[in-house]
Protein backbone atom coordinates (compact mmCIF):
# COMPACT_ATOMS: atom_id res chain seq x y z
CA UNK A 1 0.00 0.00 0.00
CA UNK A 2 1.59 3.55 -0.86
CA UNK A 3 2.04 5.77 1.88
CA UNK A 4 -0.41 8.54 0.26
CA UNK A 5 -3.32 6.26 -0.90
CA UNK A 6 -5.68 7.72 0.81
CA UNK A 7 -6.53 11.15 2.52
CA UNK A 8 -6.24 9.41 5.54
CA UNK A 9 -2.87 8.16 5.21
CA UNK A 10 -1.84 12.16 3.64
CA UNK A 11 -3.06 14.01 6.50
CA UNK A 12 -0.93 11.62 8.85
CA UNK A 13 2.27 12.04 7.38
CA UNK A 14 1.97 15.74 6.76
CA UNK A 15 0.80 15.61 10.58
CA UNK A 16 3.71 13.61 11.53
CA UNK A 17 5.98 15.79 9.40
CA UNK A 18 5.01 18.57 10.92
CA UNK A 19 5.67 17.60 14.76
CA UNK A 20 9.00 16.58 13.60
CA UNK A 21 9.95 19.88 12.15
CA UNK A 22 8.59 22.28 15.20
CA UNK A 23 10.04 19.59 17.63
CA UNK A 24 13.49 18.56 15.90
CA UNK A 25 14.42 22.38 15.12
CA UNK A 26 14.56 22.61 19.29
CA UNK A 27 17.50 21.03 19.57
CA UNK A 28 19.66 24.08 18.24
CA UNK A 29 18.79 25.05 21.96
CA UNK A 30 20.27 21.91 23.46
CA UNK A 31 23.35 22.21 20.94
CA UNK A 32 23.78 25.83 22.44
CA UNK A 33 23.48 24.54 26.21
CA UNK A 34 24.97 21.49 25.65
CA UNK A 35 28.14 23.19 24.81
CA UNK A 36 28.34 26.36 26.85
CA UNK A 37 27.64 23.89 30.11
CA UNK A 38 31.23 22.39 29.24
CA UNK A 39 30.49 19.53 26.83
CA UNK A 40 32.19 19.51 23.08
CA UNK A 41 30.74 20.00 20.08
CA UNK A 42 30.86 16.05 19.80
CA UNK A 43 29.50 14.97 22.69
CA UNK A 44 26.65 17.02 22.56
CA UNK A 45 25.90 15.50 19.25
CA UNK A 46 26.60 11.43 20.84
CA UNK A 47 24.12 12.62 23.30
CA UNK A 48 21.47 13.74 20.36
CA UNK A 49 21.94 10.43 18.57
CA UNK A 50 22.52 7.16 21.34
CA UNK A 51 19.91 9.27 23.96
CA UNK A 52 17.44 10.90 21.56
CA UNK A 53 14.85 11.89 24.20
CA UNK A 54 15.17 15.87 24.92
CA UNK A 55 14.05 15.98 28.73
CA UNK A 56 16.81 13.57 29.65
CA UNK A 57 19.51 15.61 27.67
CA UNK A 58 18.53 18.61 28.93
CA UNK A 59 18.39 17.28 32.87
CA UNK A 60 22.29 15.80 32.26
CA UNK A 61 23.25 18.58 31.09
CA UNK A 62 21.89 20.82 33.45
CA UNK A 63 23.37 18.60 36.37
CA UNK A 64 26.98 18.90 35.15
CA UNK A 65 26.49 22.59 34.20
CA UNK A 66 25.59 23.50 38.09
CA UNK A 67 29.05 21.49 39.29
CA UNK A 68 27.26 17.84 39.51
CA UNK A 69 28.28 14.49 38.95
CA UNK A 70 28.21 13.22 35.49
CA UNK A 71 26.80 9.95 37.06
CA UNK A 72 24.28 11.75 38.97
CA UNK A 73 23.43 13.83 35.70
CA UNK A 74 22.83 10.27 34.06
CA UNK A 75 20.89 9.12 37.16
CA UNK A 76 18.16 11.48 36.55
CA UNK A 77 18.38 11.66 32.85
CA UNK A 78 17.81 7.65 33.19
CA UNK A 79 14.86 8.08 35.58
CA UNK A 80 13.32 10.94 33.06
CA UNK A 81 13.78 8.41 30.38
CA UNK A 82 12.07 5.19 32.01
CA UNK A 83 8.59 6.38 30.72
CA UNK A 84 9.76 5.80 27.09
CA UNK A 85 9.62 1.94 28.58
CA UNK A 86 5.88 2.66 29.23
CA UNK A 87 5.23 3.90 25.75
CA UNK A 88 7.03 0.83 24.64
CA UNK A 89 4.27 -1.68 26.34
CA UNK A 90 1.86 0.07 24.86
CA UNK A 91 2.54 0.36 21.50
CA UNK A 92 3.77 -3.49 21.20
CA UNK A 93 0.64 -4.64 20.41
CA UNK A 94 -0.02 -1.72 18.34
CA UNK A 95 3.17 -1.80 15.84
CA UNK A 96 3.70 -6.07 16.35
CA UNK A 97 7.71 -5.39 14.94
CA UNK A 98 10.08 -8.33 15.28
CA UNK A 99 14.00 -8.15 14.86
CA UNK A 100 15.65 -5.46 13.47
CA UNK A 101 12.69 -3.24 12.41
CA UNK A 102 11.97 -3.38 16.67
CA UNK A 103 15.57 -2.19 17.54
CA UNK A 104 15.22 0.79 15.08
CA UNK A 105 11.49 1.36 16.45
CA UNK A 106 13.33 1.61 20.38
CA UNK A 107 15.98 4.42 19.49
CA UNK A 108 12.46 6.30 17.84
CA UNK A 109 10.16 5.65 20.44
CA UNK A 110 9.47 9.49 21.71
CA UNK A 111 6.41 11.27 22.94
CA UNK A 112 5.63 12.71 20.07
CA UNK A 113 6.12 9.19 17.91
CA UNK A 114 3.71 7.31 20.40
CA UNK A 115 1.71 9.93 20.16
CA UNK A 116 1.11 10.44 16.45
CA UNK A 117 0.82 5.86 16.10
CA UNK A 118 -2.09 6.69 18.48
CA UNK A 119 -3.75 9.06 16.68
CA UNK A 120 -5.21 7.46 13.84
CA UNK A 121 -8.70 6.24 13.97
CA UNK A 122 -7.21 2.99 12.25
CA UNK A 123 -4.67 0.76 13.76
CA UNK A 124 -3.00 -0.22 10.45
CA UNK A 125 -2.21 3.60 10.30
CA UNK A 126 0.10 3.65 13.23
CA UNK A 127 3.30 2.75 12.10
CA UNK A 128 3.28 5.83 9.54
CA UNK A 129 2.34 7.97 12.54
CA UNK A 130 5.18 6.33 14.35
CA UNK A 131 8.33 5.88 11.86
CA UNK A 132 7.08 9.12 10.15
CA UNK A 133 7.16 11.58 13.38
CA UNK A 134 10.13 9.69 14.89
CA UNK A 135 12.81 9.83 11.62
CA UNK A 136 11.21 13.35 11.19
CA UNK A 137 12.41 14.06 14.61
CA UNK A 138 15.87 12.54 15.11
CA UNK A 139 17.29 13.40 11.54
CA UNK A 140 16.07 17.45 12.22
CA UNK A 141 17.04 17.01 16.04
CA UNK A 142 20.44 15.97 15.22
CA UNK A 143 20.95 18.29 12.33
CA UNK A 144 19.67 21.06 14.89
CA UNK A 145 22.06 20.35 17.63
CA UNK A 146 25.06 20.11 15.51
CA UNK A 147 24.04 23.51 14.59
CA UNK A 148 23.35 25.00 17.56
CA UNK A 149 26.68 23.13 19.17
CA UNK A 150 28.54 25.39 16.95
CA UNK A 151 27.25 28.39 17.62
CA UNK A 152 27.09 27.82 21.29
CA UNK A 153 30.91 26.64 21.06
CA UNK A 154 31.38 30.04 19.00
CA UNK A 155 29.30 32.38 21.84
CA UNK A 156 31.77 32.17 24.34
CA UNK A 157 29.94 33.14 28.42
CA UNK A 158 26.60 31.49 28.42
CA UNK A 159 25.18 34.07 31.00
CA UNK A 160 26.35 36.79 28.19
CA UNK A 161 23.11 35.74 25.68
CA UNK A 162 20.97 34.16 28.80
CA UNK A 163 21.83 30.48 27.92
CA UNK A 164 22.97 29.48 31.40
CA UNK A 165 18.90 29.82 32.07
CA UNK A 166 17.78 28.01 29.28
CA UNK A 167 17.99 24.49 30.57
CA UNK A 168 15.42 25.68 33.19
CA UNK A 169 13.23 27.17 30.45
CA UNK A 170 13.36 24.00 28.43
CA UNK A 171 11.82 21.93 31.28
CA UNK A 172 9.60 24.34 31.54
CA UNK A 173 8.56 24.37 27.84
CA UNK A 174 8.41 20.29 27.91
CA UNK A 175 6.03 20.63 30.95
CA UNK A 176 3.60 22.96 31.25
CA UNK A 177 1.58 21.36 28.05
CA UNK A 178 1.31 17.86 30.72
CA UNK A 179 -0.03 19.77 33.82
CA UNK A 180 -3.83 19.62 32.31
CA UNK A 181 -5.34 17.84 35.59
CA UNK A 182 -5.33 18.78 39.25
CA UNK A 183 -3.31 15.79 40.12
CA UNK A 184 -0.85 16.72 37.95
CA UNK A 185 -0.44 20.20 39.06
CA UNK A 186 -0.76 18.93 42.66
CA UNK A 187 2.48 16.50 41.62
CA UNK A 188 4.10 19.18 39.95
CA UNK A 189 3.98 21.71 42.98
CA UNK A 190 5.26 18.88 45.64
CA UNK A 191 8.20 17.90 43.27
CA UNK A 192 8.85 21.70 42.81
CA UNK A 193 9.03 22.27 46.83
CA UNK A 194 11.01 19.39 47.60
CA UNK A 195 13.71 20.76 45.34
CA UNK A 196 13.94 23.82 45.75
CA UNK A 197 14.37 22.82 49.64
CA UNK A 198 17.08 20.35 48.93
CA UNK A 199 18.83 22.78 46.86
CA UNK A 200 21.23 24.39 49.61
CA UNK A 201 21.37 21.06 51.33
CA UNK A 202 22.53 18.47 48.82
CA UNK A 203 24.49 18.01 46.07
CA UNK A 204 23.97 19.09 42.33
CA UNK A 205 21.99 16.84 40.97
CA UNK A 206 19.74 15.21 43.65
CA UNK A 207 16.98 17.68 43.81
CA UNK A 208 16.15 16.67 40.71
CA UNK A 209 16.73 13.15 41.23
CA UNK A 210 14.16 13.37 44.28
CA UNK A 211 12.07 16.02 42.40
CA UNK A 212 11.39 12.58 39.66
CA UNK A 213 10.47 10.33 42.85
CA UNK A 214 7.91 12.88 43.86
CA UNK A 215 6.38 12.27 40.12
CA UNK A 216 6.90 8.56 39.81
CA UNK A 217 5.87 7.88 43.76
CA UNK A 218 2.74 9.83 42.60
CA UNK A 219 2.26 7.86 39.73
CA UNK A 220 2.55 4.32 41.27
CA UNK A 221 0.13 6.05 44.47
CA UNK A 222 -2.80 7.27 41.66
CA UNK A 223 -2.30 3.89 40.13
CA UNK A 224 -2.87 2.03 43.41
CA UNK A 225 -5.99 4.07 44.12
CA UNK A 226 -7.27 3.10 40.33
CA UNK A 227 -6.75 -0.43 41.06
CA UNK A 228 -8.32 -0.20 43.72
CA UNK A 229 -11.27 1.35 43.08
CA UNK A 230 -12.00 -0.49 39.85
CA UNK A 231 -11.82 -3.87 42.60
CA UNK A 232 -14.11 -1.81 44.71
CA UNK A 233 -16.96 -1.36 41.56
CA UNK A 234 -16.62 -5.07 40.57
CA UNK A 235 -17.06 -6.80 43.83
CA UNK A 236 -20.00 -4.28 44.33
Amino acid sequence: MSLLSTPQRREILIDSLGVGVATGTYGVSFGAVAVTSGLSVWQACALSIFVFTGASQFALVGVVAAGGAPMSGAATALMLGTRNTLYGFKLASLLRLRGIRRIGAAQLLIDESTAMALKPADPTDAPLGFFATGSAVFVLWNLATLVGALAGNALGDPATYGLDAAVAAAFLALLWPQLDTVHKRLTAAAAVALALILVPLTRPGLPVIAAVGVAVLAALARRTSTLRSAQSRSRG
